[in-house]
């Protein structure tokens, strides 16, 4: 009896040890359950790949060149960039594909092409809207150009932000563009875009889509007559080498469009995702002041390198085609006619 009662007694303790053990090993798994996304990813360094076409003086390219300070500073240099200038991963198209599958993370990308691809990105391109650069910049917090952004998701983008180079002005290798008249049959070169398609063909000129690399001797070999520019490409890329005659026209103004990989922007976690915004915002709000900046000391520029300069013209010989092109693109897209008459209220 009493051996039986040993026996019972050790088994009875063996189980009381095999269940504490069951019981400590549940007690465990629940404090070390996998972390979410978020955590895991939290307190990550990254480098964000940055695609665009211009050149590394450009004030596009100073913009990321701020994004990324600013992105280190709020990340306690976590986070960097590595920019690729001038086109240097391809066509926008290539970019902006490689953008969507997120083995680019941002780009900034030409109002003229993003505008190929989304109608209302147009507005910004409807002929004598704006008077100069700051009115432009004034609508970059419209519900409008929010609004615009908000339509690239279908594409996988996250559309962050509107940053900008200065209005559109026409430079030829004889001559002024005062009125229509001094553009019929001349080939313009243009950034392929709908809008600016059409305004140059209404105007009477033989519109030439062709990418920056090729405009250089294009002018210089008689190519084309004259080009749709802006001042800071047109210094940058040193264009009046080969074209002396500037009027500044104001027909446009030209952004560009910021983007993200939505795929990418949706990795990170809440507190990143929040610096890329803030980085990005402060970049844009210096670097529109830059390019206001700049407009004027470009233009001291192009005269020191001894182009003739018109600075004003009568836009009234302008004004037909300029209302056919806003009507044409306000059937197109109602942000564009809202963006329209939201400017003109002014």
């Amino acid at each position: 009896m009493k051996l039986k009662k040993y026996l019972f007694m050790l088994i009875m303790a063996a189980l009381a040890v095999v269940l504490a053990a069951c019981g400590g090993g549940e007690k465990e798994s629940d404090t070390t359950a996998p972390a979410s996304s978020d955590e895991a990813s939290s307190g990550e360094s990254r480098t964000f790949k940055i695609a665009h076409v211009v050149q590394e003086s450009h004030v596009w390219n100073a913009t990321a060149i701020k994004f990324g300070e600013e992105l280190e500073k709020l990340s306690d240099g976590r986070l960097k960039v590595q920019i690729f200038p001038a086109s240097q991963l391809g066509a926008e198209a290539d970019m902006v594909q490689q953008i969507e599958t997120g083995a680019v993370d941002f780009g900034f990308m030409t109002n003229a092409y993003m505008s190929t691809r989304e109608d209302s990105l147009n507005a910004w391109f409807m002929p004598y809207l704006f008077n100069n650069l700051d009115e432009a910049v004034a609508m970059r917090d419209s519900e409008e150009a929010k609004q615009m952004l908000d339509t690239l998701s279908s594409q996988g983008l996250l559309g962050l932000d509107f940053m900008f180079a200065g209005n559109r002005h026409v430079l030829m290798k004889d001559g002024f563009a005062k009125t229509p008249e001094d553009l019929k049959g001349k080939k313009i070169r243009i950034i392929g875009s709908p809008s600016m398609q059409s305004y140059w063909e209404k105007v009477g000129a033989g519109p030439t889509a062709m990418p920056l690399s090729e405009v250089y001797t294009s002018l210089q070999t008689g190519v084309i007559d004259g080009i749709d520019i802006d001042l800071d490409a047109l210094v940058t890329e040193k264009y009046y080498e080969n074209a002396k005659y500037l009027t500044l026209t104001n027909q446009t103004t030209f952004p560009t469009v910021i983007v993200m990989s939505q795929a990418i922007y949706d990795q990170l976690p809440a507190e990143d995702q929040e610096i890329v915004k803030q980085a990005m915002k402060t970049a844009v709000d210096w670097g529109v002041q830059e390019a206001v900046a700049r407009e004027k000391a470009n233009l001291e520029t192009l005269k020191e390198a001894g182009v003739e300069v018109l600075e004003t013209i009568d836009t009234a010989p302008f004004q037909a085609v300029s209302d056919e092109v806003k009507k044409e693109f306000s059937e197109k897209s109602e942000i564009v006619k809202s963006f329209i008459e939201t400017v003109e209220s002014k």
